[in-house]
């Protein structure tokens, strides 16, 4: 349908998406060719990628889960091919999800070139060595950072310019720990290995410095903390009011 709409991205359709029998050899296509560059071009770096989703497939299984969070959960996004072709929250966690495979093998440069890739592409910042679920949205994208040690749930929603980080130089277990059905709101920052409970929701410019408990609302800088009424979940209802 893309197709018939726009008649000069025929070329690109085939080449992306129906020449592939399989979503798992489409993806691998699409990110190879997006952070394929000089130093490693696309057909070598198309048969890492591959590697990577053929020897796990946890990876196409929670791309799928993230493009279905995508479309249902982002007003703009008018279908899942839209979301696959061209929106780099959702290119960028995939490049992430090959990236950490490589960083769990011991193939730390490999895992930190993706990286590197993709934070020079879409001013996104994924650690290789953090943990991310499924059903994930990442949405607009840009300035998001999550660091090392983080780890991040299923069924979150991550708006542009949050930062899961860490306080300063102290080594080990640093980064937050954000559960299930969260919603991290735009320019929220949330700091040091201190958990965000399930169906949270962290405010737009927030600052958290201290556990969020399940059910509630952190707003403010620094945050304070608002027992939710109602037991949604914010990352899926988008609702960024209580």
């Amino acid at each position: 349908m893309l197709a018939r709409r726009e008649p000069v991205l025929a070329g690109f359709v085939r080449t992306t998406v129906l020449n592939h029998d399989r979503f798992e050899d489409a993806l691998a296509f699409l990110l190879a060719k997006k952070i394929g560059g000089a130093f490693l071009p696309s057909l070598q770096m198309h048969d890492l990628v591959k590697e990577a989703i053929a020897n796990d497939p946890a990876i196409a299984s929670a791309a799928r889960a993230d493009l279905v969070a995508m479309r249902a959960r982002n007003p703009a996004c008018r279908s899942h091919l839209e979301a696959f072709l061209f929106y780099k929250g959702f290119l960028a966690l995939e490049i992430h999800r090959a990236a950490h495979w490589f960083w769990n093998r011991k193939r730390y440069a490999l895992a930190l070139l993706l990286q590197s890739r993709m934070s020079r592409l879409f001013q996104v910042d994924i650690h290789p060595a953090a943990r991310i679920g499924r059903g994930v949205m990442i949405d607009h994208a840009s300035g998001v950072v999550i660091g090392a040690t983080a780890v991040v749930g299923d069924d979150v929603s991550i708006l542009h310019a949050v930062t899961l980080g860490g306080t300063g130089k102290e080594a080990g277990d640093r980064h937050p720990k954000v559960g299930d059905g969260v919603l991290l709101s735009v320019g929220a920052t949330v700091l040091g290995n201190v958990a965000v409970g399930e169906r949270s929701r962290i405010g737009a410019g927030s600052v958290v410095l201290s556990a969020v408990p399940p059910d509630t609302s952190a707003v403010g800088v620094p945050a304070h903390l608002l027992l939710r009424t109602d037991r949604s979940i914010p990352a899926q209802t988008m609702d960024h009011v209580d």
